[in-house]
């Protein structure tokens, strides 16, 4: 038998605790979806969690592969469901590149600036209910306000608030709308302001930097060898974008930096999220002075895309056309293909197998929360209860997309 501990006083046993044992979700306010964490604690020291996905479902890929190429467009919408629109450019330029298809250059600037948009509304959601989630309320209602200012304009492209399903293979679904640069040049101060407000407010409050600052730390190295991209990458100091690495679109272009951190913890992701909503602004303004204001939106291969509705009731050419396009679909070409941009939480990709038919074969997606959230355990492993709430809220974990 083990002696006892000499410090103890007398009369005092060192009776040996027992881990507590925790589930926190899959129903839970700060869980940013249906998750399950299974902790088991020492006091409010997180000992070992096992984070479980794989609640919500959703069956993404299968449900692709019952439709047409262009049905597979509302799916996309559904994944972040925080930046649809930078899902529905990103599927199109996939099958755009299985197809050997280029868009007009009028529709890679409007695909730009509808991206840049949705990654302003991802970042002001996600660095508003991470505030909001540690107390701090009016800052999230600030960014709330400025992502309403991002629907407006979304709204008026669209004609929907969130699921917009107005990507199109070889184009989009509309040109942009007469008032469009004036929409975007209107709200981009105001969003700077709104930020720079609730920012001010946040990083001169003690009580939310000390929640932030050396909590659920990685390293570049580290961050890499899990898969991490995007801004959770970037704040360990790795200045990978997309964007910049391999340019798509316009984006090489136009002037923009790659914000980055130098510890990599719950502050650089914040941080560098409230930089990047900056470069994004910066970059729409820029595309506001060189999208040329006509010109056509979508490809004129008949093969891909619908033709106009008066030629539809007036040609029997065009009406054979839609038909064919409506109820078979668009054969793309026989073969396999993977395509990648830059999402709201990082690399998005998509990989395509198409066996000649107007249906998919095989749509896999490559979410990049997906390899974020595999690495939770690991960041709030040894540290406290409360630290999950910050930690879990700044890798931005989307279910839509993680339970593909």
């Amino acid at each position: 038998m083990e002696p006892l501990d000499l410090d103890l006083e007398e009369g005092e046993l060192e009776l040996p605790a027992d881990p507590m044992h925790l589930n926190m979700g899959p129903a839970h306010p700060a869980m940013h979806g249906t998750v399950r964490i299974v902790l088991e604690l020492s006091g409010e020291t997180i000992v070992k969690a096992d984070v479980q996905i794989g609640y919500l479902h959703r069956g993404f890929e299968k449900m692709c592969e019952r439709g047409t190429w262009t049905q597979v467009f509302p799916y996309a919408d559904r994944l972040n469901y925080v930046s649809p629109m930078l899902n529905n450019v990103g599927y199109a330029l996939a099958v755009e590149k299985l197809a050997g298809l280029v868009v007009p250059e009028r529709c890679q600037w409007y695909r730009m600036a509808l991206g840049e948009l949705a990654r302003l509304s991802d970042h002001l959601t996600c660095t508003g209910a991470m505030a909001m989630e540690l107390g701090a309320f009016t800052p999230f209602l600030w960014f709330v306000k400025a992502r309403e200012m991002v629907w407006d304009v979304l709204e008026e492209e669209t004609g929907a608030r969130l699921t917009h399903s107005f990507g199109r293979v070889g184009g989009m679904a509309k040109p942009p709308t007469p008032a469009f640069k004036d929409l975007v040049r209107g709200i981009l101060d105001e969003i700077l302001y709104t930020v720079g407000e609730g920012e001010k407010m946040l990083l001169k409050n003690r009580i939310f930097l000390d929640r932030l600052e050396n909590t659920g730390v990685i390293s570049g190295p580290d961050a890499i060898a899990m898969g991490w991209t995007g801004p959770c990458l970037r704040a360990s100091g790795i200045a990978y974008d997309v964007r910049k690495a391999h340019p798509y679109l316009k984006y090489d272009e136009v002037e923009f930096d790659v914000p980055v951190g130098s510890k990599g913890d719950t502050l650089d992701r914040f941080l560098v999220r409230l930089e990047e909503m900056r470069q994004s602004t910066r970059i729409l303004r820029q595309i506001c002075d060189k999208m040329p204001d006509d010109g056509p939106v979508n490809c004129d291969d008949p093969r891909y895309v619908l033709p106009e509705k008066r030629d539809v009731y007036t040609t029997i050419e065009a009406t054979i056309q839609h038909f064919k396009l409506v109820m078979e679909g668009a054969k793309v070409p026989k073969g396999e293909v993977y395509s990648y941009t830059e999402g709201g939480n990082g690399e998005l990709g998509f990989y395509l197998v198409s066996d000649g038919s107007g249906t998919p074969y095989r749509v896999r997606i490559r979410p990049p929360c997906f390899q974020i959230t595999n690495s939770l355990s690991g960041l709030i492993e040894r540290a406290m209860l409360s630290d999950i709430i910050p930690i879990f809220g700044s890798i931005n974990m989307i279910g839509g997309e993680c339970d593909h």
